[in-house]
């Protein structure tokens, strides 16, 4: 089995599933795809039609797309239950994961993550969001403040144990922090910013971090 990745200082993207495989205990080798360069576009088309990483080849089958990726490991690995097992939470932090997977374009597009803004470091100056970057941050909080309120309390991730939303909003809060994103100014009481404390402290996502700052050469450098 094999994951093609980017640039673990920069796929946010790929981030996703590369979270969710580790959480299943999946044995899989990792394939990376320098971005940003000339030959990236021929690179991923090797193994990926829709020619974006990441993807998930398996048994003679390529998965495309961080969503259907964590929703073969679901099929897969039932045991590490990826969805919360309360069905009111589930319904919840699938909507959740849905709206991540095809909204706040925003927030993708102003926040971005390319070669002048890894997301496993933080920038000097703060980002002044406009209007539309405003109004998706705010939704962000609103949302992530209504899941923890009425499904997070039995654990510090969204919905109490660890899932597929947690993986999905990972690179959120990684860019929130790499750009200093005032969350107080948005809206936050405190849980967005403490639940973004939880997630960038992940076990997982700090192997990742260290692997990206390994790529820039800043590994060791704090």
């Amino acid at each position: 089995m094999k994951l093609i990745l980017g640039d673990k200082a920069y796929s946010t993207w790929s981030l996703r599933p590369w979270l969710i495989l580790k959480r299943c205990g999946a044995g899989f080798e990792e394939v990376m795809v320098a971005l940003n360069r000339p030959d990236t576009a021929a690179q991923i088309a090797r193994h990926a039609p829709a020619g974006k990483v990441p993807a998930l080849e398996v048994e003679g089958v390529t998965v495309w797309d961080s969503l259907a990726i964590a929703l073969w490991a679901e099929e897969h690995y039932p045991h590490a239950r990826l969805w919360p097992v309360d069905p009111h939470a589930r319904w919840v932090a699938r909507s959740a994961v849905c709206e991540m997977h095809s909204a706040f374009g925003t927030l993708r597009n102003e926040l971005g993550m390319a070669p002048h803004h890894p997301m496993c470091v933080v920038q000097d100056e703060a980002h002044q969001p406009s209007g539309a970057l405003s109004a998706d941050i705010r939704r962000m909080v609103a949302m992530w403040a209504d899941a923890k309120g009425r499904f997070g309390e039995g654990g510090p991730y969204l919905f109490g144990d660890w899932s597929i939303a947690d993986a999905f909003f990972t690179p959120v809060a990684a860019r929130f922090r790499h750009f200093r994103i005032d969350l107080e100014a948005h809206g936050d009481d405190g849980t967005a910013a403490e639940y973004c404390r939880v997630l960038l402290s992940q076990p997982d996502f700090l192997e990742w971090s260290e692997a990206g700052l390994e790529e820039l050469g800043l590994k060791g450098n704090g």
